[in-house]
C-alpha cells in the first residue's frame, strides 16, 4: 500500500514537537502569542542573527547546490524555495544515520532510536530564522521573539497594514505532501514581504489616471493590438512575457476591459473565459503578472477599484466569492 501523505502537522507533531519545552508544547497558542524577549535583550536577537548566518554557510552543501546564493536577499529566497524538492525532503527525512527517504507508519520517517533527529529538523529551524532576517533586512521587518527561537514572528508593517509572519509555519506548510515542490515558500513571501512593501509610486505613468479605455467586445489577439494603440497609444508594448498568440487564443476569451491603475501607473486587463476570471497587470514595460480565478459563466464577475485596492468579486457554484488585493496585483 502507498504511504500515507505527509502532512505539516505531521513534520510538526513528528520531529519538533519532542523538542519544545514542555509548558510551550502544553500552550502552542499562548507560546506563540507571548513575547519572550520582553526586555529587548540584544543577545537574543545575536542568537537569531547567528543561526541565520549558520544556515546562509551551511545550507548549499545540505541542498547539494553550491550556487544556491544564499545572500540575504529577497532573490535567495526564491532560490531557497525553488530548492524545496520532494527528493530532497525525503532524504532529509531520515533519521540520522538512517536510510535516505525512510518512512515510519504514518507517513513520516520517526526519530532515530539514539535521538537524532533528521536533517529536516536543523533546516528548518535554522531556515525559519535565515528567510525572517531576510524580511528584517530588506524591508525592516522586526522580530518579535518566541519560545523556541524558530517560532519567532516577523512583524512587517506595509501598505497592506501590519502583519505578524510566522515562518516557520510556512516551511511545514511548504514540505507537506500538498505543497512539496511547488514553490509555495516563495508563493507566501511574494504575497506577504514582496507584494505589500513594493514602492509602486516608482513606476512611471503610462496615461493619465483617468482616462477612459472602451471594453472590447471581440477579442483576439490582432483586435486587442489594435485597440490597445487606439486607446492607449503610450504602451508601446505589451512585453516579451505576455501570452503568446496561441495561448491567447487558447483562452478564449468573452470580452476584455480594461482600466488604469496608481494614477496611470499600470493597466489592469480583465476578462470572463468559458471556465474563470483572468487578469493581466501590464506597467510601461509590458506584461508583468496575470491571475485567474475559477469562476461560473453567470453572472458576470466584477472588478472594483477603491484607493489601494481592488476587489474581485466572482460567481462559484452559486455564491458570490471576493477576493481583495493591492492594485498592483498579488
Amino acid at each position: 500500500m502507498p504511504a500515507e501523505p505527509i502532512t505539516a502537522a505531521q513534520i510538526f507533531e513528528r520531529f519538533f514537537a519532542p523538542l519544545y519545552p514542555p509548558d510551550a508544547l502544553a500552550d502552542l497558542a499562548g507560546a506563540r502569542s507571548t513575547d519572550a524577549n520582553p526586555a529587548g535583550n540584544p543577545s537574543i536577537l545575536a542568537q537569531i542573527d547567528h543561526a541565520a548566518e549558520v544556515f546562509a554557510r551551511l545550507a548549499p552543501a545540505a541542498f547539494g547546490a553550491p550556487d544556491l546564493g544564499l545572500d540575504f536577499s529577497d532573490a535567495s529566497v526564491h532560490r531557497l524555495g525553488a530548492a524545496l524538492t520532494r527528493e530532497r525532503r525525503d532524504a532529509w527525512l531520515a533519521p540520522a544515520g538512517g536510510p535516505s527517504g525512510a518512512r515510519g507508519s504514518s507517513g513520516a520517517s520517526a526519530v532515530s532510536a539514539g535521538g537524532d533527529p533528521p536533517m529536516l529538523v536543523t533546516l528548518v529551524t535554522h531556515g525559519a530564522l535565515y528567510v525572517g532576517a531576510c524580511v528584517v533586512k530588506n524591508h525592516g521587518g522586526k522580530w518579535q521573539v518566541r519560545r523556541p527561537l524558530w517560532e519567532s514572528l516577523v512583524r512587517l508593517e506595509s501598505s497592506a497594514g501590519t502583519g505578524d509572519l510566522a515562518i516557520f509555519q510556512w516551511w511545514l506548510k511548504a514540505l507537506s505532501d500538498e505543497e512539496i515542490g511547488r514553490g509555495r515558500l516563495v508563493d507566501r513571501y511574494r504575497t506577504h514581504v514582496e507584494v505589500p512593501t513594493f514602492d509602486a509610486e516608482r513606476l512611471p505613468i503610462i496615461a493619465a489616471g483617468d482616462r477612459r479605455i472602451p471594453k472590447l467586445a471581440k477579442v483576439r489577439y490582432d483586435t486587442l493590438y489594435k485597440h490597445l494603440r487606439a486607446h492607449l497609444p503610450e504602451l508601446r508594448s505589451v512585453g516579451d512575457d505576455f501570452p503568446s498568440a496561441e495561448r491567447f487564443e487558447e483562452l478564449g476569451f468573452k470580452s476584455m476591459e480594461f482600466a488604469l491603475l496608481g494614477g496611470g501607473r499600470m493597466l489592469l486587463m480583465h476578462g470572463a473565459t468559458a471556465d474563470g476570471v483572468h487578469l493581466l497587470w501590464l506597467d510601461a514595460s509590458g506584461f508583468v503578472k496575470s491571475l485567474y480565478y475559477p469562476a461560473d459563466s453567470f453572472p458576470s464577475h466584477v472588478v472594483q477599484i477603491e484607493g489601494q485596492k481592488i476587489r474581485v468579486i466572482v460567481p462559484v457554484r452559486g455564491e458570490t466569492q471576493m477576493h481583495e488585493m493591492l492594485w498592483w496585483g498579488a
